[in-house]
């Protein structure tokens, strides 16, 4: 028989009650409104994302690349185990208690990644960082691991995410030739074409075999 979850902590948000559950040792679940965000036992297309990303600057001297949302930090942990130990990492993270999961509960499932010193959290909306507090910095790679990903009914203009604006946004703070990796329920064809029309070479892929799939797309900066 299954164990129960136990509910460790509840914290309200402008989105719904934000919780966070375990059964087990290491089985965690995070959870809005009552749907699912994520699972720790169901996480390789995150930990595939963070590889893209930041595989080809394992040699780099001191690599400057932005996540946008931790979670459970298993996509930081990706992030970090592809980097040297001069890269620094800013992580853009929109619920402090979140943060507080990942250097408690959470801590075991990726060896305390928030304490890692390469690491810097950014409180806030990526989407606002990238705007306006780090449009000034140059980054080699930005990942975005977020719960709500590109979808067909997204603001084609004005998605403060993945609109044509947004998109303009994050490119401009990357470097010539810099990866721009997003995590995705389902391919958003409109999503791929906006990133091609926004000074990215754009594909898409989906991790592992088997079972339901989720979308990571991958762009690289034209110049």
């Amino acid at each position: 028989m299954a164990q129960p979850w136990i509910t460790l902590d509840t914290v309200t948000t402008d989105e719904g009650v934000l919780e966070l559950r375990q059964r087990g040792r290491q089985d965690f679940l995070i959870t809005v409104g009552g749907l699912v965000l994520m699972n720790s036992l169901n996480n390789r297309s995150e930990i595939v994302l963070g590889q893209i990303a930041c595989q080809h600057l394992k040699d780099h001297p001191a690599p400057k690349v932005l996540v946008g949302g931790l979670g459970m930090g298993c996509t930081l942990r990706a992030v970090l185990d592809c980097l040297p130990a001069t890269a620094q990492v800013i992580v853009a993270e929109l619920n402090p208690v979140v943060v507080d999961w990942c250097q408690g509960p959470l801590a075991d499932l990726t060896d305390g990644v928030v304490k890692d010193p390469r690491v810097r959290i950014e409180l806030g909306d990526v989407a606002d960082l990238v705007r306006c507090k780090l449009k000034n910095e140059k980054f080699d790679a930005v990942v975005f691991d977020l719960y709500k990903g590109p979808h067909p009914k997204t603001d084609k203009l004005n998605d403060p995410l993945y609109g044509s604006r947004a998109i303009k946004n994050v490119a401009a703070i990357l470097k010539p030739q810099g990866l721009f990796t997003i995590w995705g329920e389902n391919y958003d064809a409109g999503f791929e074409n906006r990133l091609n029309a926004g000074g990215f070479k754009a594909r898409s892929q989906r991790s592992g075999k088997g079972g339901y799939r989720h979308v990571i797309f991958i762009a690289q900066k034209n110049r």
